[in-house]
């Protein structure tokens, strides 16, 4: 089930989301041609992915950032990007172009330092946008609860579009990310669901202030949960593709 738009049009133009787009993009495009070397890929995630126990001794601090602009193979850049361009901009609308960089680097390094908490003597290398992208979710979901979000549901042969409010598409996300918070081991590798899973509850409660000075409780009475403007609508086109009739 993948999110591919929100109903939610941004009011002003997002710069900090395109910058962070445009860096990933390109940072990922300067070292892809080494993904299959082990050696060099090995040292290049040594000096700028997360690993928790070399932080943990107290070197290596500047991962914390430096590991949100990597990332290893192109789905894992693609998912990333696309849960940005989608909740990114509504979030840089709300904070301003600077608030939301600073947001968005926060949210980061609260899920890196998350992540290390809950594996510190973990070896493996830690990478991805996923833990700050999850911040942006978390504060999306504070003030937006109930933006309508189109889904592409794929069930092996099935496709389908449908819309859902932003609660249930973030809050099934979540769930799964906690679940696996959970049930993994941090030291075999794998998915950083705890990086997701905090990198959450940071973006959430950093929120929280502006949630209050646009009124809270009385923000989500005027809005009923809703983008406070009108929201972008979208009509769905049925596929060109001829239907062959059964005898």
């Amino acid at each position: 089930m993948f999110p591919i738009r929100d109903h939610n049009p941004s009011g002003r133009t997002p710069y900090v989301v395109y910058a962070l787009l445009a860096a990933n993009i390109l940072i990922f495009l300067s070292y892809v041609g080494i993904l299959g070397d082990g050696p060099r890929i090995g040292r290049l995630f040594f000096d700028y992915a997360i690993i928790p126990a070399r932080v943990s001794d107290g070197f290596g601090l500047e991962t914390l950032v430096t590991s949100m602009f990597l990332h290893g193979g192109w789905m894992h850049l693609a998912g990333n990007m696309l849960f940005l361009w989608i909740f990114g901009d509504n979030l840089e609308d709300e904070m301003g172009h600077l608030p939301f960089l600073l947001f968005y680097l926060a949210a980061g390094i609260g899920a890196g330092l998350i992540h290390i908490i809950t594996g510190p003597e973990s070896q493996v290398p830690t990478v991805g946008a996923s833990g700050a992208i999850a911040g942006v979710m978390g504060g999306y979901l504070l003030l937006f609860p109930k933006a309508r979000v189109d889904v592409l549901l794929i069930l092996v042969v099935y496709f389908r579009v449908f819309t859902i409010p932003a609660f249930i598409m973030l809050g099934v996300w979540l769930a799964i990310q906690f679940f696996g918070s959970v049930t993994s081991n941090p030291d075999e590798g794998g998915i950083a669901y705890w990086a997701h899973t905090g990198g959450f509850a940071v973006g959430l409660i950093l929120c929280i202030p502006l949630w209050l000075r646009r009124g809270g409780i009385q923000f989500w009475n005027r809005t009923h949960g809703h983008p406070p403007h009108p929201e972008a609508k979208y009509k769905l086109s049925q596929s060109r593709i001829p239907r062959v009739p059964r005898r």
